[in-house]
């Protein structure tokens, strides 16, 4: 082509694309223009569908608060005059916000601000209607604040002022509604008349563009056609081009086979597919898991390991990270079931873009690991060793507590509790003569003594319920809930859910009782509590025993720092013990929400 030619067609082409850019502007300016007109009409009737709907519950409201103050004959108890009261005070509120707003707008109901002349009238028409009603309600809600009692003929002018407008309140709010939605009609209609308007003049401005624009453009189309056929002789001499890249391609490849040579002697390198299918194994790994020749059906962990459980592991970790990569220690076994440690990277690449692969580099760290393994063993034993000497400690201690306070309660039971019961006896046994004088100190005496019997049964019963070893835990605890809420005054609930009725070892249950013993006596020290429930319930393997109160709650984070006083030793002296018979003890607490302590004990 000739120079000319060159520029003609750059005119050509220039004119073009200013035609172009005046038609899409000229379609843009007209959607813009008609978007605005359309906006402007629907935002002055987007509150059309409100304020009908809130005209129309006007007259809901008027029956709703005429049919409550009628209600006031009906009742004359406190309970359902207050409730009518409130419902009319609410009901009149509501009422009177609506009719207000509907006049004078109110953005949060979403009500316009003017009303049109006809809308208007009929207010004005309405307002002495509602004035009517909305005073004698007033009256009404004013009179019942003041006593709830009055007589209903105190009420009655009132009520007839409401009852003789309603109907004429209805009617006349049937008209504004009527109106409103007589004025929400025409500006529909004359939207329909506007989008036809702006639809045909779209359809007229794409008409001018296909005339004086596209037609123009096809010419313009046919003329580069011509060009194209001149771009193919160009692009035959672009292949030939590409053969000469091609072989400086192959050069590259054959330097890229020698780096992989490289790395097949010098590391634990491999490439699998992302489904575990070996692809190639580097001569170092070969050697390592003795693998002279592999098919496409070899699977990757199958050649590190012959044991099942690790070949299994192996799988997981290469399909949970064949797309995110993953790098760290693995345990393999070879054909003569020799351990071997491997530090393995997962790394996923694109050989093509359509295709994924999955490189592994590993070097070997099996004496590193040994010698890893041998301290964590080494550790272990000494940490068993130690909770083992702990747990002799503690089995003593809990053992010696029981005897000492087994003893106690023989000594009380056998001599105080004989003791007291005798001088109870002796006092009611006195002759008096002079009743004047000795009645009043006898009678103390026996108040005192009964009381001093019954503190001596109480600490014999804490000190070793007889229930526990007869019988077992279950009644063991029944029997304290019983007692502990006689002596308190508290509603302590026993619930065995699951019947839970076996026998455990004595020194389980012995803790078992103890724990529980504690945690009810907290709630009824510390917590301040009413009532207080004690769950049981039972599987297979686990008894688990939640005790909670409705008491003042605590935060436990604080508890676990003191070492005495509110509680705190008891606290420490219940993990002692749960951690001694292998079970588990959690403590959940809110300052005014009550305390649950849950345990959990092996069975």
């Amino acid at each position: 082509m000739t120079k000319n030619g060159n520029s003609l067609d750059q005119r050509t082409f220039d004119k073009l694309s200013r035609l172009y850019v005046i038609a899409l502007s000229t379609i843009a300016l007209s959607v813009i223009i008609s978007q605005i007109l359309v906006r402007n009409h629907l935002k002055t009737q987007q509150s059309d569908s409100t304020v009908i709907n809130i005209a129309g519950r006007q007259r809901m409201l008027s029956q709703k608060l005429t049919k409550d103050i009628v209600s006031l004959s009906v009742y004359s108890d406190k309970k359902n005059r207050e409730l009518l009261k409130n419902k009319i005070s609410e009901t009149l509120t509501l009422w009177e916000l609506s009719h207000n707003s509907l006049q004078k707008g109110n953005k949060k109901l979403g009500l316009p601000e003017h009303n049109s002349d006809k809308i208007k009238s009929k207010f004005n028409e309405i307002n002495p209607v509602f004035e009517t009603i909305k005073n004698a309600s007033t009256s009404i809600v004013k009179k019942l604040d003041e006593h709830l009692e009055i007589s209903i003929e105190d009420l009655a002018i009132n009520i007839k002022n409401v009852t003789d407008n309603e109907s004429s309140f209805l009617v006349l709010m049937d008209g504004i509604v009527n109106q409103y939605d007589l004025e929400a009609n025409k500006k529909v209609s004359w939207l329909s008349k506007l989008e036809f308007l702006l639809m045909g003049f779209t359809l007229l401005i794409l008409l001018g563009e296909l005339l004086f624009i596209f037609l123009p453009a096809a010419k313009s189309v046919k003329a580069t056609l011509s060009e194209l056929l001149f771009a193919e002789k160009k692009a035959k001499k672009m292949a030939f081009d590409a053969d000469e890249l091609s072989i400086a391609k192959e050069k590259s490849m054959k330097e890229l086979k020698a780096l992989s040579h490289a790395m097949d002697e010098t590391l634990l390198f491999a490439r699998i597919s992302p489904k575990g299918n070996l692809i190639h194994m580097g001569n170092k790994f070969s050697r390592l898991f003795k693998l002279s020749k592999f098919t496409k059906e070899e699977l990757f962990w199958n050649v590190l390991s012959t044991n099942e459980n690790e070949q299994t592991a192996l799988e997981l970790l290469i399909e949970k990270f064949k797309k995110t990569g993953w790098q760290g220690e693995v345990k393999a076994t070879t054909k003569e079931d020799v351990d071997i440690w491997l530090e393995m990277s997962i790394i996923p690449f694109r050989p093509t873009e359509d295709k994924l692969e999955l490189l592994i580099i590993a070097s070997e760290i099996t004496d590193r690991k040994a010698a890893q393994l041998e301290i964590e063993r080494l550790t272990k034993e000494s940490f068993e060793e130690k909770m083992s000497q702990q747990k002799i400690i503690s089995s003593k201690i809990i053992e010696n507590q029981e005897k000492e306070q087994n003893r106690i309660a023989k000594d009380v039971h056998d001599g105080i509790g004989q003791m007291l019961t005798g001088l109870k006896y002796n006092l009611e046994s006195i002759n008096v003569d002079d009743i004047e004088k000795t009645t009043s100190k006898i009678e103390h005496l026996k108040e005192l003594t009964t009381n001093i019997i019954k503190g001596v049964r109480t600490a014999t019963f804490n000190l070793t319920p007889p229930e526990l070893s007869d019988h077992g835990i279950v009644p063991a605890i029944t029997k304290l809930t019983q007692e502990l809420g006689r002596l308190t005054g508290k509603e302590i609930v026993l619930f065995n859910k699951t019947n839970f009725n076996q026998r455990l070892d004595s020194l389980v249950e012995i803790n078992i009782y103890r724990i529980t013993q504690e945690a009810i006596n907290n709630a009824i020290k510390y917590a301040d509590s009413s009532n207080i429930l004690v769950s049981l319930s039972h599987s297979k393997n686990i008894l688990s025993i939640v005790i909670d109160d409705d008491g003042k709650g605590f935060e436990p984070a604080k508890v676990k720092k003191v070492k005495n006083g509110d509680g705190g030793m008891g606290m420490t002296f219940m993990r002692e013990r749960i951690t001694y018979i292998e079970g588990r003890m959690f403590l959940n607490s809110e300052i005014g929400k009550g305390t649950r302590v849950t345990l959990n004990i092996p069975i």
